[in-house]
């Protein structure tokens, strides 16, 4: 049995990542992971952090409802994330857009190490998602011109019950009924979905309890 807690959660990110047989799982209809001979030159680079806190003795991660104006996907949850400015280190770019997004100091956060990128052909981001990890809930203040709402996500909760569901919802290309995680009225799905399945999936390859 291992305990719920940064240490061991690093070594996991150090070994094998399920990577591409946990996106699939949660990938949209007619969606691909590779990028397309024809795509390759606008393919743009973002980083994204899935950051771990404990509240409530339980282990919790911070999600973002986009906002409405957003030119890449509004109105989507997403991870706190952007795009990488030109010679930033994929890193560095996680916690500047997590500060930037939800407030989060980036001093205060551990990076535990990084899951596997992912392609987003509809936007034709190349994602980089980091882990990082707070020893407590952090005092999140939410930039209005990003994000309208911020989702405390129980991600512990989820690796114990996998709670997979389908659902339909409108895309670019009509109604999609997609993989996701439906969680407080709100639907995680699309790239967000892909990263936590992944963590998810390495997860659950082990036994672990919660240090309190």
């Amino acid at each position: 049995m291992h305990e719920f807690n940064p240490e061991y959660i690093a070594t996991l990110l150090r070994s094998d990542l399920p990577g591409r047989a946990s996106h699939l799982k949660m990938i949209p209809p007619g969606r691909k992971l590779a990028v397309d001979a024809s795509e390759a030159g606008q393919v743009r680079h973002s980083s994204v952090l899935l950051l771990l806190f404990p509240h409530e003795g339980r282990i919790y991660t911070c999600l973002t409802k986009r906002a409405s104006g957003m030119k890449n996907h509004p109105g989507q949850i997403s991870l706190p994330g952007g795009r990488i400015e030109a010679d930033e280190k994929p890193e560095v770019a996680a916690l500047r857009e997590a500060r930037e997004e939800v407030g989060i100091d980036p001093s205060d956060v551990l990076l535990l190490g990084r899951l596997s990128e992912l392609y987003v052909q509809v936007s034709r981001f190349k994602v980089f998602p980091f882990v990082g990890w707070v020893d407590r809930k952090p005092d999140f203040v939410i930039n209005r011109a990003e994000a309208e709402k911020l989702i405390l996500f129980p991600i512990q909760e989820y690796a114990e019950h996998r709670k997979l569901k389908h659902y339909p919802v409108n895309t670019t290309t009509g109604v999609l009924q997609v993989p996701c995680f439906l969680y407080e009225g709100e639907v995680v799905w699309g790239a967000t979905a892909m990263i936590l399945s992944e963590f998810l999936d390495l997860l659950g390859k082990h036994q672990f309890t919660t240090t309190q």
